[in-house]
């Protein structure tokens, strides 16, 4: 397939992109590659290959659901550079 500039212009458009003078040649040039190698995978034969669902040999292995105390307040805070009461105080990021 030739990619021409009327389809990078398409293309563009639906992603909302712009690309002018050498950006658009490139962009071209590397689509062709994409689609050259693309028609190498179509030479693949797959007839025979059963279709992959998941990497893993596991099914759904899930942990139980407990509720356990994992850390409590005082422990949380033992290490805070600042605090109030129930919360961590940090420095202030937006201004007004």
């Amino acid at each position: 397939m030739k990619i021409t500039n009327e389809i990078i212009d398409h293309i563009s458009h639906l992603a909302r992109l712009e690309f002018n003078g050498t950006d658009k040649e490139n962009i071209k040039a590397d689509m062709e590659k994409i689609i050259s190698f693309m028609d190498q995978l179509k030479k693949v034969k797959t007839d025979e290959v059963e279709p992959l669902v998941s990497v893993s040999e596991n099914k759904n292995i899930l942990r139980e659901d407990k509720a356990v105390k994992t850390i409590d307040k005082s422990d949380a805070f033992a290490n805070a550079p600042k605090k109030d009461s129930d919360y961590f105080r940090i420095p202030k990021v937006l201004k007004k």
